[in-house]
């Protein structure tokens, strides 16, 4: 009698269709967490829906090639399914689904188990359930059922070649028709609208830049030349300072249509906005990305060129000797530089970016003495109130002008669906919507109102240190609140809002920006030019040439390209822009003295962080945070003579600063 896996392989040709169609149902329930969201993805987006499933089963025709065509099927159909449950679990804690970047990024991943994002309990059943799949796939290796092809082998192989060769010209065929898009703005909605296996793969193969057909030396000297801005002549004379801060998923919650409030969350936002340059943003990203909106930001440069879901600063900034931007820039004209920010040193490779862009100090988490009672009401990220005497302190410690990139995160997501304050400062309601929605809107709107009176502390402290300074502000991206285009005063959800402020009697110029040409324009108004992208942009908006039109971004596309991917013609091949051997934190960190007593070893000392840890013989051993002056390691970790150290650690056993070296004396004893 013939069983099921020879009947199977019998009429793989037709049965591969019905498991094919299961597999993708599964993996977009995975995604969407509801079999009502299939299904609406099934009758909205009904050619993606069956151009996944045909890429599943062009991918099944590889079991032809084999004669153990029972493993390789379990194989192929494991695989697609532990993707589609490692997207389905992302999906839990961000709004951004799983791309080939995130493979970059494991070490990124691996600091947040445990975290507001994967739990340790649920990385260990993941990965046992891998461990355990794999098992068995083995010993269906050795034991399963071979299969004799009806068909000769050269026969077979143009088959499947035919087939596999499917893929891509149905990939082009659909994009020429608009049924597909090589481009998503926001990455979550085009897994959304296209399926998660054409997004993941998308995000493989569309990865970097393209050439620009016309690249060579003549052409990226043309653009130069024509968008020349001349030299940098300061507004009154004078150098200022200038300070951009990232404003994390900051919107204005009264340009959401649905929502009604008992006050104004954002007064004194809203009181900047009235009496400085301020207007739309126009961001990369929806919800999530923040790092794609600050590449933006400090580079001049347009992410539309790059790939679905690409992080630059994980993928080319890590091969490119230096990236020139603002920082950089404004270096030749003999600023310093700086960055401040209460999150990891490490994540989407910030370290290392801020480095290739040249930036001089970089004080992270790591560096700062946050305490678990400086966190927001859910316990999920930080309040920003640290920021606002860092930044300072990074400012005080030059005696020239400083440019400051300042990141925040007190707003951060996810936002939870349950109610958290008692009594709000601000009531809100979200007319039309669900109580889980209601209470995402209450909790978000009255971190904002927190938020504006931190803007407010902050300008007070950047005005009293009487300098010339100019600040910008912006939101990187709305929030992950599921928002459309329709739900918005602006009708983009891709456009936030920025302000700026200034104590020097800067004109107020309001207009609507991007994220890739705002810092450009603000610093033209301050009569700084010369940076290779930052000309281009001010030559642009000089010219009235309308941000993302054809004729705008052809230019940009040379000069970026140029610098990140060809042979840097606009240098002439030279390197002016250098990479920084980047200094972490403003302040050494020291030890003064070792005390033992009660069976520990105790360090005092200073700038000691939560992140600090104790090496001893250069050997990390377990610390004990007590204070910002004080750790401890047990006694038995320690022994007469030792040299003992602290380092501030970032993820991957990154040793970011270390202190001096302190030779421990053990404690006398009395043998009375």
């Amino acid at each position: 009698m013939e069983g099921p896996d020879q009947f199977f392989n019998d009429h793989a040709v037709w049965l591969h269709i019905p498991l094919a169609v299961l597999v993708v149902f599964v993996i977009e329930l995975l995604a969407r967490h509801s079999f009502a969201g299939v299904f609406e993805f099934i009758t909205h987006h009904t050619i993606p829906f069956f151009y996944n499933c045909l890429v599943v089963y062009l991918i099944y025709s590889l079991t032809f090639l084999v004669r153990r065509r029972t493993f390789l099927r379990t194989l192929i159909t494991g695989l697609l399914l532990i993707l589609g449950v490692v997207n389905g679990v992302i999906l839990l804690s961000r709004v951004s689904p799983f791309g080939f970047t995130d493979l970059t990024m494991i070490s990124d991943l691996l600091t947040m188990k445990g975290s507001q994002y994967v739990s340790g309990a649920l990385t260990a059943v993941i990965v046992i359930a891998i461990i355990l799949f794999f098992v068995y796939v083995v010993l269906l290796f050795f034991k399963g059922q071979k299969q004799k092809g009806k068909w000769p082998f050269p026969l077979r192989l143009l088959a499947v070649a035919v087939s596999i060769a499917l893929i891509p010209g149905s990939t082009v065929f659909l994009r020429s028709q608009h049924e597909l898009s090589a481009y998503f703005g926001n990455l979550a909605q085009g897994y959304s609208d296209y399926g998660f296996l054409y997004g993941f793969g998308t995000s493989i193969f569309s990865r970097g830049m393209s050439k620009p057909w016309n690249y060579s030396k003549k052409s990226v000297k043309k653009v130069m030349s024509d968008t020349d801005m001349g030299q940098t002549v300061w507004i009154n004379g004078k150098k200022v300072n200038v300070v951009v801060v990232l404003l994390e998923s900051f919107m204005d919650p009264q340009d959401v249509k649905y929502l009604s409030m008992s006050k104004d969350p954002i007064p004194y936002f809203h009181s900047l906005e009235s009496n400085y340059s301020s207007g739309y943003m126009e961001a990369p990203v929806v919800g999530a990305g923040t790092c794609n909106t600050e590449f933006e930001m400090l580079t001049g440069m347009s992410m539309q060129f790059f790939g679905p879901g690409e992080y630059p600063q994980k993928t080319i900034l890590k091969k490119v000797q230096s990236c020139e931007s603002y920082a950089s820039d404004l270096k030749k004209l003999g600023i310093k530089s700086h960055v401040i920010h209460n999150n990891g040193a490490n994540f989407y490779s910030r370290q290392n970016a801020f480095s290739k862009m040249g930036f001089d100090t970089f004080t992270s988490k790591e560096m700062l003495d946050i305490t678990k009672k400086e966190y927001n009401p859910i316990k999920t990220w930080p309040t920003d109130d640290i920021l606002i005497d860092s930044t300072k302190a990074a400012m005080d410690a030059t005696k020239g002008k400083d440019f400051v990139y300042t990141i925040t995160v007190a707003t951060h997501g996810n936002y939870p669906d349950y109610k958290v304050f008692t009594n709000p400062d601000v009531k809100v309601k979200a007319k039309g919507k669900d109580q889980a929605l209601d209470y995402k809107w209450e909790y978000y709107v009255n971190m904002l109102h927190r938020e504006d009176q931190w803007i407010k502390n902050y300008i007070k402290m950047l005005d009293n240190r009487n300098e010339p300074t100019l600040v910008i502000m912006f939101g990187d991206h709305v929030p992950s609140m599921d928002l459309t285009n329709q739900e918005v005063k602006s009708g983009d959800i891709f456009k936030t809002k920025y302000i700026t402020w200034n104590n020097f009697g800067m004109k107020k110029e309001d207009a609507d920006l991007t994220s890739y040409n705002l810092v450009a324009d603000m610093l033209g108004r301050l009569g700084v030019h010369g940076g290779t992208v930052m000309n281009y942009h001010q030559k642009m908006l000089e010219n009235g040439t309308k941000a993302g039109s054809l004729t705008y971004m052809r230019g940009l596309k040379m000069l970026q390209y140029d610098l990140l991917y060809g042979k840097r013609y606009a240098y002439d091949g030279k390197n002016p822009y250098p990479a920084t051997t980047i200094e972490m934190g403003l302040n050494d960190i020291k030890i003064d003295r070792i005390y033992t007593y009660d069976n520990r070893v105790h360090l005092f000392g200073e700038n000691f962080t939560r992140w600090s840890k104790v090496f001893v013989n250069g050997k990390q051993v377990s610390t004990k945070y007590k204070s910002g002056q004080h750790l401890s390691i047990s006694i038995d970790d320690v022994r007469q003579g030792d040299k003992i150290q602290v380092s501030q650690m970032g993820s991957g056993d990154d040793k970011l600063r270390t202190s001096n070296k302190v030779s421990y004396t053990a404690p006398a004893v009395n043998n009375e």
